[in-house]
């Protein structure tokens, strides 16, 4: 394949799926508008600039990380949010499960939540990273249903040369047995505000920088409400962050409650917890419980 296909953001939903279910990955142009894009740089920047590179040879030696993204920004909600990336995750991961539940046979809706969230900037002399799938944190089989779908904003350009994010075409079509080979992936070639999206079972990674000018994307996952959170949002993002957004962002943030019954507090759905201290007592659960870390380190 040359390169991945490109759309706009008023692309058919539909056709941006069967793009991703058979190529796996699609590179959504002007996917923030620039006041977005600047706005984001404004909260998070500061944050980058103050963090050392990563201690390890997976995450770049080379790399800077910055993650609780929720925790930093009030912007992120047109960026999870987005049609076409939300949309997608949506048609995607969240179709009818049968089950029996005595002699009644029900279908269940799985709910998707924010997994894991990330700045991370590729600096000059930075290698390429190994290829990987990232659905293989849930130690799952391939290939098989998607129980991820990710995103990376382009929060500067993306080149071949600065570490434009590697992807092999349709690799979340293979078996487990067969590895990734560095000349099968393409880069991701995109101006800051485009952004790409694809599957877990693709395989990816950050690629070399032998430019001047670091690279900065802004990743976040969404995954089966059924899984566990690759990043601990519970724990990352205090409640009066969580707060901040709107009910959506909330519900995709984990205080939602999975068909049939996963992640409910006193019976209750999780979303609770973020009511008023009144509607709380009401509902039976302890108010003291409600209160998330004040503060966050990265």
């Amino acid at each position: 394949m040359a390169g991945l296909i490109r759309v706009r953001p008023d692309a058919d939903l539909d056709d941006v799926v069967e793009i991703l279910e058979r190529d796996g990955a699609v590179v959504v142009e002007d996917f923030v508008d620039q006041e977005t894009l600047a706005g984001l740089w404004d909260d998070l920047g500061p944050y980058l600039d103050s963090q050392a590179y990563s201690d390890n040879w997976y995450d770049g030696l080379r790399t800077r990380r910055v993650s609780s993204l929720f925790a930093r920004t009030t912007r992120l909600t047109p960026v999870v949010t987005q049609r076409l990336y939300l949309g997608a995750a949506r048609a995607i991961m969240q179709r009818p499960i049968p089950m029996w539940i005595g002699r009644s046979r029900q279908e269940m809706i799985p709910t998707i939540q924010i997994s894991a969230t990330q700045l991370i900037q590729i600096h000059q002399g930075q290698g390429k990273q190994p290829l990987h799938r990232d659905d293989a944190l849930h130690l799952r089989s391939h290939p098989g249903t998607t129980s991820r779908v990710q995103m990376m904003l382009g929060m500067s350009e993306f080149t071949a040369d600065n570490g434009g994010t590697l992807v092999i075409p349709g690799s979340h079509h293979w078996d487990d047995e067969r590895a990734p080979k560095a000349e099968e992936a393409i880069p991701t070639e995109m101006p800051a505000g485009s952004c790409l999206i694809w599957l877990g079972g693709v395989y990816h990674g950050g690629g070399r920088n032998v430019t001047t000018v670091p690279r900065t994307g802004m990743t976040i996952s969404l995954d089966l409400g059924n899984l566990r959170q690759e990043e601990n949002q519970y724990l990352a993002v205090p409640r009066e962050k969580v707060l901040a957004y709107p009910e959506e962002v909330r519900r995709l943030l984990g205080y939602d409650r999975c068909p049939p019954g996963l992640g409910w507090v006193e019976m209750n759905d999780p979303y609770i917890m973020l009511e008023d201290e009144e509607t709380r007592r009401a509902a039976g659960v302890d108010v003291a419980s409600g209160t998330a870390p004040a503060t966050v380190t990265g």
